[in-house]
């Protein structure tokens, strides 16, 4: 379930950076991918 989340969100930035969105958005989509990551790797241990 997170790993999708994951994936769907890294798509998001990606994209978010290929189409030049403004900075403010793409580094708040990048901390909530880390959140995530963060998450994900708590869960694993």
């Amino acid at each position: 379930m997170i790993n999708e989340k994951i994936c769907k969100l890294r798509e998001k930035l990606n994209k978010s950076i290929q189409n030049g969105e403004n900075y403010d958005k793409i580094y708040e989509i990048s901390i909530e991918l880390d959140e995530l990551i963060t998450e994900y790797y708590k869960d694993t241990e």
